[in-house]
């Protein structure tokens, strides 16, 4: 007798149809043809990842950090606005760190989400850094440690977002609805409230889109992260042959996908978005369509694209209570991360670690995640 799914009741049995179709989640090795399979996979990998036109918009310091905001051209939609961040006293290149922000439904705010920039945050943002991050701007305490910290914008996000008014009527309706129904906290202005509504309904149109435009959500998001990461390896204060990656949730998502398609990532940090496919069966299918490639789960299981480049050091870190993934999940997912990695002869560059508590990132995580980095690039 099939297993019964409460999300697909007397459809549960499309499961093991579509089993019996081809192999669901195979193992896909570590190495160049996994690598490549994986960018075919995603689309948009066949374009220059040079950025255009790039300008420094400003600059500050505060708390010990130097910042920049700068801009650049993907060659298409609004320009790119990213952070960039490094200790004030400074005088050498230092390693840099790709800091990859969160989805968290949150998609008026992009690099906003973890850099305190030049202004104090606004409320809204207090509260968000209280909940998700240990109540802190974690790329400013990451630069405090001695990296030079990219927190680049993205396809969807703050200065990349769609406008709300060039959204279809159906999904500004539906916001509008829901606000109404359901108002926002004292702390989220309406505009805001609103707009991330939108956003979240909207994403669903944008995937059709990049479905027919023969890519991804995941293959967009990859592309750009790659034309940041180029930016950070262009510039002279960073060391070229020393640079990491963080994300937590969907910035973890970014982040395996960034490891997975770009050479010079020696040193990925994942946190909050780490399972098997089969983990999410049944369980929470809410998650952002970065962890959906259209069509991977016929060459393998997100934890092999996560480990796709190993031996390249990997650190992933799992809340043991995380309302996103099951704990069968996330112990499979580790389980296999651990086998890619002995596979290729170098089991310790994988590091896998548990921590109680729900969907986060805090000041634990961090301290153990920068002294990672620390021991792997710095």
């Amino acid at each position: 007798m099939s297993h019964t799914y409460q999300h697909l009741g007397v459809f549960s049995d499309w499961v093991q149809a579509a089993r019996e179709q081809q192999p669901l989640f195979p193992a896909a090795a570590p190495g160049r043809e996994t690598q490549q399979r994986v960018r075919e996979v995603l689309g948009f990998s066949n374009r220059s990842e040079t950025p255009r036109g790039v300008q420094i918009e400003q600059r500050w310091q505060r708390d010990g950090v130097s910042g920049e905001e700068v801009s650049w051209s993907v060659g298409y939609g609004p320009r790119t606005h990213a952070f960039v961040l490094k200790p004030t006293e400074a005088t050498q290149p230092l390693p840099g760190i790709v800091a990859l922000f969160d989805h968290g439904g949150f998609k008026f705010y992009g690099k906003e989400k973890i850099v305190d920039g030049p202004a104090d945050p606004p409320p809204v943002l207090v509260e968000y850094h209280e909940r998700l991050y240990g109540g802190r701007a974690y790329a400013n305490v990451l630069a405090q440690a001695g990296f030079v910290v990219l927190v680049p914008d993205v396809f969807l996000w703050g200065s990349r977002k769609f406008p709300f008014e060039a959204m279809p009527d159906p999904v500004r309706d539906v916001s509008a609805t829901l606000l109404k129904a359901s108002p926002p906290a004292e702390t989220t202005p309406a505009e805001i409230a609103q707009y991330n509504i939108a956003a979240y309904h909207h994403e669903h149109w944008i995937s059709k889109y990049c479905n027919v435009l023969g890519t991804s959500l995941a293959g967009m998001v990859s592309y750009e992260d790659r034309v940041a990461t180029n930016y950070l390896l262009s510039r002279a204060d960073v060391i070229p042959d020393r640079i990491g990656c963080i994300g937590l949730s969907g910035g973890g998502g970014r982040a395996a996908l960034l490891n997975a398609t770009h050479d010079h990532i020696g040193a990925t940090a994942i946190v909050g978005l780490m399972s098997t496919y089969e983990g999410l069966l049944d369980h929470n299918m809410s998650h952002t369509w970065i962890i959906f490639p259209f069509g991977w789960a016929r060459h393998g299981d997100w934890p092999d694209l996560a480990a796709c480049r190993a031996p390249s050091p990997l650190l992933v870190q799992y809340d043991l209570d995380d309302e996103l993934f099951t704990g069968q999940g996330m112990r499979d997912a580790d389980a296999r991360l651990k086998a890619h990695y002995a596979s290729v002869g170098n089991p310790q560059a994988y590091v896998g670690q548990f921590y109680p508590g729900p969907h986060k990132f805090d000041r634990e995580m961090q301290t153990a995640a920068f002294a990672w980095f620390k021991q792997t690039i710095q």
